[in-house]
């Protein structure tokens, strides 16, 4: 039986989500950000259980086609942006539209509809929450945190992480309280 699940961004969150289902002896036989497989059907009872356990961890189940699809939209940005690879030439609605062979604009219009935010702002404050965490990491400059998350210049990312958060990248690593983020409240 095919179940998606809602928040499942990162290892750790298979991880958590993957303990949840061997405490409630239901064996798996796939796993993966937002999907699971299970061996055999779930009753309506052992649906209520394991989704009564997920939103106790912060997570849950998924039943409508188009909170799934907005989920994998949101896993897949995640999962772009933490690649720390994105060129500076890459346009977000090709990325979409070519990995589900979906029409962007539907997809966005769906978006948009249930989350309040476009596929864009969404992207957009997913980089930014990066640009904060790669920040406080110091491992990086500020020139190489804008190469990797894709902007043209350094003066491009200060500008739209000064619009989303308020602060310029180096007052934001100044300050005592951080304000981060995380990546499934975004």
């Amino acid at each position: 039986m095919k179940i998606n699940v809602k928040n499942m961004v990162c290892n750790r969150c298979i991880a958590a989500v993957q303990k949840i289902f061997d405490d409630l002896k239901i064996p798996l036989t796939h796993i993966e950000l937002g999907e699971i497989e299970t061996r055999d059907s779930l009753t309506k009872n052992d649906l209520r259980n394991l989704d009564e356990r997920l939103k106790k961890t912060g997570f849950e189940l998924l039943e409508d086609a188009a909170k799934t699809q907005i989920e994998k939209t949101k896993n897949l940005i995640i999962l772009k942006i933490n690649d720390l690879d994105i060129p500076e030439d890459f346009i977000l609605s090709k990325f979409i539209a070519d990995h589900f062979a979906k029409d962007y604009s539907a997809l966005s219009k769906v978006f948009s509809m249930n989350e309040n935010v476009t596929l864009e702002q969404y992207f957009i404050l997913q980089k930014i929450e990066k640009a904060k965490e790669l920040l406080l990491y110091n491992e990086f400059s500020l020139t190489e945190i804008s190469q990797k998350l894709g902007y043209r210049s350094v003066q491009h990312l200060s500008a739209q992480f000064k619009n989303t958060t308020g602060f310029t990248p180096t007052s934001f690593k100044n300050l005592k309280s951080k304000n981060r983020t995380a990546l499934d409240q975004i």
